[in-house]
């Protein structure tokens, strides 16, 4: 079979992710990069593709198998549209949009035409992920009473220069803590309901540094998030997982899930439970998961490929990223 050819919108830190990941891949390859600036056209020439400044003028004239839209929030939505209706699948990255009602908007598009949306929250295709939810359902950890998820880290002053992150929705709320709502839904079902606060005095942006959320599941979970973009801290998931080696690692844990019957920290896969007898009186037995660490970008990848080929259904599609959307949405309410 011949490889997939794949084009790629937005040359920033995660679209340069992407074609590495591509150039690396046997079953595909890169034909064009859309983005209007000098250093995408420099990269373009150095890689040997065709560089566009018009996302349209790109599509009409190369025709690629399949698209990874790595713009900006605001972008995500027009650019996977001008994808949709000419028939092309896409690989749009997290958040879907900028807002639930332009996420709709993609949502509709891609029913109406028929045409497979995969949504690039990448920890879903984690070695990590697929261990902890194969435990979760097989009720080895019983009914899951609790979960806490930690995202406290401190982004360099510089990550701030560009001047659309100091702007409203480009805080960690839809930045990052989007991940965290998503692989918590997609390892414990949906939330329900939200309380939250927040807080912009470190920084002073236009958005927030810091939160935290208070969650309820429909399966009578409890959870809580804690999180911020300003302070120093070993917990998470960029830092803990180790899937990005741009991040220093550290060997903590970000995710706390307790049931009735055990318990798992996650990423060091850590499984907590008790012998014949139990009640904490009682000394608690633990085991590591072994886990054969695999790039997730590798891994979803050959999934979009697979999904453009017909072969396989987004793991995440538009409606289901517009779901870890919509609870973003609610805990802003919230807040």
């Amino acid at each position: 079979m011949n490889p997939t050819r794949l084009a790629v919108i937005g040359a920033g830190a995660i679209g340069r992710k992407h074609i590495d990941v591509i150039q690396h891949a046997s079953d595909a390859t890169l034909v064009a990069l859309a983005d209007p600036s000098e250093q995408a056209r420099e990269l373009a020439t150095e890689l040997g593709v065709a560089w566009f400044a018009d996302v349209e003028e790109m599509l009409d004239e190369i025709r690629p198998d399949g698209v990874i839209n790595a713009t900006p929030n605001t972008l995500h939505v027009p650019c996977a549209l001008a994808c949709v209706t000419r028939g092309i699948p896409v690989l749009v990255e997290k958040p879907v949009a900028e807002s639930p009602e332009r996420a709709r908007e993609l949502v509709d598009a891609a029913l109406a035409h028929n045409v497979p949306v995969l949504v690039g929250h990448h920890r879903r295709h984690n070695a990590l992920t697929a261990a902890a939810k194969t435990l979760i359902d097989s009720g080895k950890l019983g009914n899951i009473v609790a979960v806490s998820a930690h995202w406290l880290l401190q982004k360099p002053d510089d990550y701030f220069d560009v001047s659309w992150r100091r702007e409203p929705g480009a805080g960690p709320l839809l930045v990052n803590l989007v991940h965290d709502i998503d692989l918590m839904r997609y390892l414990l079902g949906e939330i329900e309901e939200v309380q939250a606060m927040a807080s912009s005095e470190t920084r002073g942006f236009a958005n927030e540094d810091s939160a935290v959320v208070n969650m309820r599941f429909a399966r009578g979970t409890l959870g809580s998030a804690v999180l911020s973009d300003c302070s120093v801290s070993p917990w998470s998931w960029e830092m803990n997982s180790a899937e990005n080696p741009i991040y220093a690692h550290t060997p903590e844990n970000c995710y706390l899930i307790s049931g009735t019957l055990g318990a798992l920290a996650i990423p060091q896969m850590r499984w907590w439970r008790y012998g014949e007898k139990s009640g904490w009186h009682e000394p608690l037995i633990s085991e590591t998961l072994h886990i054969d660490a695999i790039d997730p970008f590798i891994l979803q990848l050959n999934h979009f490929i697979a999904v453009i080929r017909g072969e396989a259904t987004p793991i995440i599609d538009a409606a289901d990223a517009l779901r870890s959307l919509e609870v973003i949405d609610e805990i802003r309410q919230a807040i």
